[in-house]
């Protein structure tokens, strides 16, 4: 070992050496995603004590099939996530690819069927600032504002997630991600599932209320 050598400089070629700083910068960012939507969950359940008659009246209003629709496809995404991550980890980088291309599929799924469900909403008027909902009860008003809101942010946070996907499979493709360099795909992973985890508190919030 050289005399101007530095013991840490050792490891510098590891390609693990920075799986430990990732992670923890990356469960400080996931921690920051879950205050966020805390805060909405509050306000929630705030209005909902306030207003629990209309609220379940606005729910009421909400496609419920196309909701559980959306839950399953994203259950199904999170589990083809799983998959992905777990062949490249086996170094099997097509099986990886293919799973992938599903998580991906899925998560646009997910976003055409809000689309649509939203297209609903703002042809009857069921949007905020419409004319329609502002001569309904202020409950109702509530209702709709937070259900925009909090579907919005987790619709934006979908489609990060699939320019985040996007990404990890070019890397994957590029042999830039393999079974011995697997932290970014884990890291989407994690995101991917957050994503998911917020939609299934979502879902009995807005469309099963009582």
């Amino acid at each position: 070992m050289s005399a101007h050598t530095h013991p840490l400089d050792l490891h510098s070629d590891s390609p693990h050496a920075d799986y430990v700083g990732d992670k923890l910068g990356f469960w400080f960012f996931l921690y920051t995603e879950l205050v966020l939507f805390g805060g909405l969950f509050l306000a929630y359940f705030f209005y909902h004590m306030k207003y629990p008659e209309a609220f379940h009246h606005a729910g009421a209003e909400l496609n419920v099939f196309m909701g559980a629709g959306n839950t399953v496809v994203l259950l199904t995404s999170s589990l083809t996530m799983v998959l992905a991550v777990s062949a490249i980890q086996k170094g099997r980088k097509g099986l990886s690819l293919f799973h992938l291309i599903l998580t991906i599929v899925f998560a646009l799924m997910f976003m055409v069927v809000k689309y649509f469900e939203w297209g609903a909403k703002f042809h009857h008027g069921l949007y905020p600032g419409a004319e329609e909902l502002l001569s309904r009860e202020p409950g109702q008003i509530v209702f709709f504002g937070l259900y925009f809101v909090m579907t919005g942010i987790h619709g934006i946070h979908v489609l990060l997630g699939l320019i985040a996907l996007a990404g990890i499979f070019v890397l994957v493709v590029q042999n830039k991600i393999h079974k011995n360099d697997y932290a970014y795909i884990e890291n989407v992973g994690l995101y991917w599932h957050l994503v998911d985890l917020i939609w299934i508190y979502l879902f009995p919030l807005l469309y099963l209320v009582a």
